[in-house]
């Protein structure tokens, strides 16, 4: 038999409703390789029944969402907020309160309505009831103390990319035609075939003289070039884009150059809701965060890449 918990917190009527579990881990890759984590918030819905409640749902679809401002809406909170408003949950839970919000508005959000619906907040520890004092004291640490840490991981993570892009040492992935040598530097692809198809881009361009035409002479005469598909995927050959061909002719990485933050991001609003996304242009060299010119070997050198611009 499962052990019947109590605590008086917990009045008749809030057991006549459903209980919530809320689970959520901030990325995809804590999905794949935190599983223990998502046990442990399963096992929840284990200590909502201990405590009386017969109808348990678990709200997982946030699984992989991050709740950090301008990321894009979480529907399982999103399902939290209606539930609780049509009076229908006597608690929602989660294994960490934190878990619930990253954000002051959707904490507060969620606090306002579980108050004025009468329903309680429970974590791994205890529940927390919103007509008292001291709980809504307790809720308002906890959940500021959340907001800041989140805030303080990426502060902290932002200036380690800043103090390695200052170095020319940060790269999300090498472009097509480049690789590391066992001692960490950049150099040409050892494949002959990659480096001469990436420089016959080049040298194609400044027979035809716009992105247009050179696009076309690839695709008429059905002459593949490598791509990255993806981060640690192997290279692939065919017929390419005319986005990609402008991509390699306006990369300045190709003319020896290191760049950061040409692609700066802001926050905007769309339809009433703050969104962050990057912006359509990329800025040019001389006005990024970080430009290091000479900073490795180019298949074209600086002057020739100013004049293709």
């Amino acid at each position: 038999m499962e052990e019947t918990l109590q605590s008086h917190k917990i009045k008749p009527e809030h057991l006549t409703r459903k209980a919530i579990v809320y689970l959520r881990q901030s990325s995809y890759k804590q999905v794949r390789e935190n599983q223990e984590s998502q046990r442990l918030q399963y096992a929840m819905a284990v200590r909502a029944r201990a405590y009386g409640w017969r109808q348990v749902d678990i709200i997982d679809t946030d699984l992989g969402a991050s709740a950090s401002v301008g990321s894009a809406p979480r529907e399982g909170f999103d399902r939290v907020i209606s539930s609780v408003f049509r009076g229908e949950v006597g608690v929602v839970m989660s294994r960490e309160v934190s878990r619930l919000s990253r954000t002051d508005k959707d904490w507060c959000r969620l606090l306002e309505v579980c108050q004025l619906f009468d329903t309680i907040i429970g974590d791994e520890q205890q529940f927390y009831d919103l007509s008292e004092m001291d709980d809504q004291l307790i809720l308002g640490i906890k959940g500021t103390l959340s907001v800041v840490e989140i805030r303080l991981l990426r502060q902290r993570l932002q200036r380690g990319q800043e103090a390695k892009a200052s170095r020319g040492e940060l790269f999300k992935r090498l472009p097509v035609g480049y690789v590391r040598d066992p001692l960490g530097e950049i150099v040409f692809h050892p494949d002959q075939r990659i480096r001469e198809a990436i420089s016959l881009v080049f040298k194609k361009f400044r027979e035809l003289w716009t992105i247009r035409q050179t696009f076309q002479w690839f695709r008429d005469h059905d002459v593949e070039l490598p791509v990255n598909a993806a981060p640690g995927s192997r290279i692939v050959w065919q017929i390419p884009t005319q986005s990609f061909i402008r991509d390699v002719l306006k990369n300045p990485f190709y003319a020896g150059a290191y760049v950061w933050g040409r692609r700066p991001v802001k926050t905007v609003f769309v339809d009433g809701q703050q969104l962050q996304k990057r912006q359509a242009a990329c800025l040019n060299p001389g006005q990024c965060r970080v430009f290091i010119p000479a900073h490795h070997m180019g298949y074209i050198d600086w002057e020739a890449y100013e004049e293709n611009q």
